[in-house]
């Protein structure tokens, strides 16, 4: 049994916790996977990077609107594939590498299972490795969901672990689901050649985010994508390569290639955490209290496999807590999740922070909302854009932010004065008074949105 003064297991997120500060610990990092975890090997930053090629060879098919006559001759997907992987490989063997040259990290590539409390065995090419530590921190990630009707079909499938790395663009590509990872996948694979069709049980697309953008986003995508909403799929069958999709209404689909995005979950239930004393919710994910420890003495978690909110951003804000939380046990920082961001990387981006207007309707909240379209700001003159808008919700009485919902180019960069807004708790007047603002940038949609709103006096 090797002792360690600190086991991380994950080597996503959880890498990136080990930074200078831990440098006289003696570390065990502990992964399955490659090193960068999801985000860089099959998810935020691959698929980004292929929906940004995808914007492209729309924004060449849309040129006409800016009276420039451009073709789209061709698109040569295993360059792209390789121009994205060769890099992102790297990437991440630069960075095992550098961890197996630490004098003061062991590396273990493999799968990790508590044998009871701070104490692991680690199933290697080598054979099983025990360890134990004092403390540990949990940062294993999560997976694809894959339902019942497909895993028991024996038919072939793709995840957004696996369908960025196809051989070629399928020519018939179906997509099962409808949150974001489906629309971003949807719009890179249509965008590069394939016919897409999504299937997806809500009666639109996107139904966690805002109503209005929910409802024209799916509204944009009925003509290019075949949307078939409202609808369960119940049966896979076929061959590989030419599948048959039967769906709850009777009719059937067919596919060279199906791609389940229906959601994922944490990999709590691959490390026998029950052992370590560690509990986890109905949902899977590790139990955590506000300093982001677990249930079990001396053992934290982090990221996919114990946050309410799976984004990136938030696993690195996490990362830092419990750095810090680590390294100063009697001076424990919090982890706040009052203002969250989120961006959508479809064609039109998507981004939001703050809430919904139903979940403000149904808390029962004053509030006034008003939407700002691109079409009524210069810049959005200039990109001939008909169908972006910002969307913002205060309180009506205090004039404080509430959620801002922004659809249309640039949402991403867009939303962030929003976020900074929310977080700091600044009034809408505030934000749209105080600081000046860019004429004619595209932030004019921002600002004039938020001059919009119809408060009350002591709001204003």
């Amino acid at each position: 049994m090797r002792r360690h003064d600190l086991i991380v297991l994950g080597a996503g997120t959880g890498n990136a916790l080990i930074d200078d500060r831990f440098a006289g610990l003696d570390i065990a990092l502990v992964s399955a996977g490659p090193f960068g975890g999801t985000c860089l090997n099959a998810g935020c930053i691959p698929s980004k990077m292929l929906a940004a090629t995808a914007d492209v060879a729309d924004s060449v098919r849309e040129s006409g609107r800016h009276d420039v006559d451009a073709e789209l001759r061709g698109v040569r997907w295993r360059d792209i594939r390789r121009r994205v992987f060769d890099r992102l490989d790297a990437a991440a063997e630069e960075g095992e590498k550098g961890r197996r040259e630490s004098e003061h990290i062991t590396v273990h590539r493999g799968t990790a299972r508590f044998t009871g409390p701070r104490r692991l065995t680690v199933e290697t090419e080598d054979g099983p490795v025990e360890i134990e530590a004092e403390r540990i921190v949990i940062a294993a990630g999560g997976r694809p969901v894959v339902p019942p009707v497909v895993a028991d079909s024996g038919l072939p499938y793709e995840t957004s672990d696996t369908v960025m790395r196809l051989e070629k663009v399928p020519r018939r590509l179906v997509v099962l689901g409808g949150g974001y990872i489906a629309a971003e996948l949807s719009h890179v694979f249509h965008s590069l050649g394939s016919r897409v069709t999504v299937i997806e049980q809500e009666d639109r697309l996107l139904a966690q985010q805002d109503e209005l953008v929910s409802r024209t986003f799916t509204d944009l995508v009925r003509d290019p994508w075949d949307l078939r909403l409202g609808r369960e799929l119940t049966e896979v069958s076929g061959s590989p390569g030419d599948l048959r999709l039967t769906l709850d209404d009777g009719t059937e689909l067919t596919a060279d290639t199906l791609l389940v995005a229906v959601g994922r979950r944490p990999n709590s239930d691959r490390l026998g955490v029950a052992a370590a004393g560690v509990e986890t919710g109905e949902d899977g994910r590790i139990t955590v209290d506000e300093h982001l420890r677990t249930t079990a003495d001396g053992v934290w978690a982090l990221g996919d496999i114990s946050t309410q909110v799976p984004l990136k951003h938030v696993a690195n804000r996490e990362a830092e807590i419990v750095a810090h939380n680590l390294l100063h046990p009697d001076d424990r920082r919090t982890m706040n999740y009052d203002a969250v961001p989120s961006a959508v990387f479809t064609r039109p981006q998507i981004a939001q922070v703050g809430l919904t207007e139903q979940e403000a309707r149904e808390q029962g909240l004053d509030y006034a909302v008003a939407v700002h379209r691109y079409a009524d700001v210069a810049y959005g003159w200039a990109l001939e854009e008909t169908e972006g808008f910002c969307k913002v919700l205060a309180d009506r009485r205090t004039g404080r932010l509430l959620g801002a919902h922004i659809l249309g180019p640039q949402a991403a960069t867009l939303v962030q004065p929003l976020v900074i807004a929310l977080a700091n708790g600044m009034t809408v007047r505030e934000l749209a008074e105080q600081p000046l603002w860019i004429h004619p940038a595209l932030t004019e949609v921002v600002e004039n949105a938020l001059k919009d709103l119809d408060l009350e006096a002591d709001g204003t």
